[in-house]
């Protein structure tokens, strides 16, 4: 274990399973799926941010030395950093579309 405390955390710090997630949301009291779905929608609307952020330094002096690599692969690294913001708390929309999720599904019941 002292191994790993030399490492970045990122790095021995496994994803956590889909069974744990559905048990901390059941725990929370929340429906897994609506929830999961939530979650998604607010790394997909995170990431569009970032895209557009990202999109205004493109003039700038890139830190990976530019060419056609860090084009085609700058795109997925945008959407880690969406997917990592909402996992890490995000900006609290997965909140509010959860409630509005739930309320839509009672009203159609």
């Amino acid at each position: 274990m002292e191994a790993l405390s030399a490492l970045p955390t990122y790095m021995y710090l496994s994803q956590a399973r889909p069974a744990a997630k559905a048990a901390a949301a059941i725990e929370d009291g929340r429906d897994p799926r609506t929830w999961e779905a939530a979650k998604e929608f607010e790394a997909q609307f995170v990431s569009t941010l970032f895209q557009s952020m990202f999109k205004g330094l493109e003039d700038q002096e890139s830190a990976f030395g530019g060419g056609p690599g860090e084009t085609m692969f700058s795109s997925l690294l945008v959407d880690q950093y969406g997917q990592q913001m909402a996992k890490s708390g995000g900006i609290g929309l997965a909140d509010s579309v959860y409630r509005e999720m739930l309320k839509m599904q009672e009203v159609s019941q």
